[in-house]
């Protein structure tokens, strides 16, 4: 597991968002290497002098640097697609399995995110999550326009339970369109089964409200399923749902569940084996497919998908949070396999190298 907040020492006044560079001459909010050993590096840029401790390549990373916590945060690493900034712990809903349970404050760091991201590489892609991000709506959808005027060259992925979008927003949906994607859960095509999943009453009729607005707006959207005991042999009509009234969508991404948050101490309840009967999963995607709506299966390693299916699966766990059981190292399909979260059990991690 990759660590995305490490240990720092500064003595600026305030936290403060900078580009880690080489050694040399530093640029406007960027920091320079002045000394490296094996387990820290010392950095010199506008808010003087600072150290981080790790091991880990930083050169060319967007980091916080937080002199009261003594902490720097990764906040864009450059030599990895999986960065996301996490907008608001904040959720008008309680998933069974959500995996980042919602808190009741907020802390605002929209104003560190607009830096890091004028700082990101050229054509990065930038995550957006929560909680739920639309809780705050006018300043994320400021965030996007002004990411538009500065840096059209980002692209951004986020994440929403797309209970929030009115007709009023179609004019900033709009306008952020052709620079993100929003993933927006879907998890059965029975208004009972989600609302269930979600904890929120009436959230199935609400998000198809909302998706209408989206629609208008041309909003590309991935939609999302997370496979529980409550929902996977409910696939195959959902697919018909999505067939009939969904077909703009971009993607739907079918996803095994994380052992994490709300999850862990249900995960007997919850998860289920795909590898035990993937026919549920098989008959999703074939119709799907005849309607035109592209698939693929998230968080599924590669061998525990049928050969027939295999080219749905996705590599699709991000790396700082990815492992591979032992077995995996002899396995020639590992480089386009996600492996296993890093907090999987280890008696759910049964491989069978291809």
């Amino acid at each position: 597991m990759i660590p995305l907040l490490v240990p720092a020492s500064s003595d600026a006044p305030a936290r403060f968002v900078t580009r880690l560079v080489g050694a040399g001459a530093a640029g406007q909010r960027e920091s320079a290497l002045i000394e490296r050993s094996s387990d820290a590096a010392l950095f010199a840029g506008e808010n003087g002098l600072f150290s981080i401790t790790t091991d880990q390549p930083l050169i060319g990373d967007v980091v916080c640097i937080d002199p009261a916590r003594r902490t720097a945060e990764r906040l864009i690493r450059a030599n990895s697609p999986h960065n996301t900034f996490l907008i608001t712990e904040q959720c008008d809903q309680l998933c069974v399995m959500c995996s980042q349970p919602p808190k009741k404050r907020h802390d605002d760091r929209f104003e560190e995110y607009r830096q890091a991201i004028r700082l990101a590489p050229e054509g990065a892609v930038i995550g957006l999550s929560g909680g739920e991000p639309t809780l705050h709506k006018t300043a994320l959808f400021g965030l996007l326009a002004e990411a538009k005027a500065d840096r059209p060259d980002i692209f951004f992925h986020i994440l929403s339970n797309g209970q929030h979008f009115e007709a009023d927003d179609i004019p900033d949906i709009r306008a952020s369109a052709a620079n993100s994607l929003w993933g927006i859960p879907l998890y059965s095509h029975h208004a009972g089964t989600h609302d269930a999943i979600v904890a929120k009453p009436g959230a199935y009729d609400r998000l198809f409200d909302s998706l209408a607005h989206c629609l208008s707006g041309g909003m590309r959207i991935e939609l999302r399923t997370v496979l529980l005991q409550a929902n996977m042999c409910q696939l195959p009509e959902l697919a018909r749902l999505i067939g009939n009234h969904l077909g703009f969508l971009s993607q739907w991404s079918i996803m095994q569940l994380e052992n994490i948050g709300f999850a862990k101490n249900r995960f007997g309840a919850l998860y289920v084996d795909h590898g035990l009967d993937f026919a549920p999963i098989a008959n999703a995607i074939d119709v799907a497919t005849l309607f035109g709506i592209r698939v693929s299966l998230f968080n599924m390693p590669r061998c525990s998908v049928p050969t027939a299916y295999r080219s749905y699966a996705a590599n699709s766990i991000s790396d700082w949070k990815r492992k591979y059981a032992p077995a995996c190292e002899t396995c020639s399909d590992q480089p386009s396999c996600p492996g296993f979260f890093a907090w999987y059990p280890d008696s759910h991690m049964r491989v069978t190298p291809l």
